[in-house]
């Protein structure tokens, strides 16, 4: 090997910087699906270079979240029927995963957080909390099974489908009114009770991939149309 100094790395910190503040208001709903992002806006607004954007941006068309297409504008993702098929069957697959290892693996404060989780949904429920809100204490509490299960490169793909799971439930509530709403305090308390209590890991399985599935056929249902609107069974 060569004496050689290594090439210096980058700081990219502001560009990190971008696209969490941009991340957030997606998440937030103030950026729906289809919506454009500008980058002399964004710039702008954020009080940065447009190249440290055009940066930020690029991580966020990494994550799934946004589309950028030769000679047209940069915009927020819209979940095609395509898109919630391949995504929620590959979540289906790494929740069963994390779940009945989590079930094996999991400590009695890692149990307590789910627990936790699961009382501030119901309150933030209760309180009347925006979808968003909501949405991201799920996100926490699957999180939380993941980090239970001990397996870093299963938590690894979960982050890489993270993002892109967050903006197709916003964008299931935003059509369901009300469906995720009712369902999601209910669908996560069962599954930290099996967590708690010692279920099978067949039940660990099943539950969690119709956790999922649900979400994956109500989505597919609501892009449908007026056709496709009725809930599947």
């Amino acid at each position: 090997m060569k004496d050689e100094p290594l090439q210096k790395a980058a700081r990219r910190g502001l560009a990190d910087e971008v696209a969490d503040r941009v991340r957030e208001a997606i998440f937030e709903g103030r950026f729906p699906p289809g919506a454009p992002l500008r980058e002399t806006e964004l710039a702008e607004s954020l009080g940065v270079s447009r190249g440290a954007v055009r940066e930020g941006l690029a991580q966020l068309r990494r994550e799934g979240l946004i589309r950028t297409d030769w000679h047209r504008p940069t915009t927020v993702v819209a979940a095609t029927a395509a898109d919630v098929d391949e995504v929620y069957r590959v979540r289906a697959a790494l929740d069963r995963l994390a779940a009945v290892t989590a079930r094996r693996l999991a400590t009695a404060p890692q149990l307590d957080e789910l627990d936790r989780l699961v009382e501030e949904m119901a309150a933030e429920l209760a309180a009347g909390a925006p979808v968003p809100r909501l949405l991201a204490l799920d996100m926490a509490f699957h999180d939380q099974i993941y980090a239970a299960a001990g397996n870093h490169r299963l938590t690894q793909a979960w982050q890489a489908l993270r993002s892109q799971v967050f903006l197709f439930q916003l964008q299931r509530a935003s059509l369901a009114r009300g469906q995720y709403r009712a369902l999601v305090v209910g669908e996560h308390r069962e599954l930290a009770r099996l967590l708690r209590d010692g279920g099978t890991p067949e039940q660990l399985d099943q539950l969690a991939g119709e956790h999922v599935d649900f979400a994956r056929r109500s989505l597919l249902a609501l892009l449908a149309g007026p056709a496709g609107e009725a809930l599947p069974d």
